[in-house]
């Protein structure tokens, strides 16, 4: 029962979007793409650890590059 109230709930959510009638199911890009810009500067500015995903992906990819 408790899932099906929170079923409820999220459709009600999704139906306060705007431009249902023009955009259909396509109205909900703009969400898309805000995630994943914030997506890309988390992965380029946050640091865990000593290192950011792209410190990793660098160094990574040289050390392939190296083996080869």
């Amino acid at each position: 029962r408790p899932a099906m109230l929170v079923s409820q709930r999220v459709k009600r959510l999704l139906q306060l979007v705007p431009g249902k009638q023009r955009f259909g199911v396509y109205r909900f890009l703009p969400f898309f793409f805000v995630l994943g810009g914030a997506m890309e500067w988390f992965m380029i500015n946050v640091r865990v650890g000593q290192e950011t995903f792209y410190d990793v992906y660098r160094r990574k990819r040289s050390e392939r590059l190296y083996e080869e």
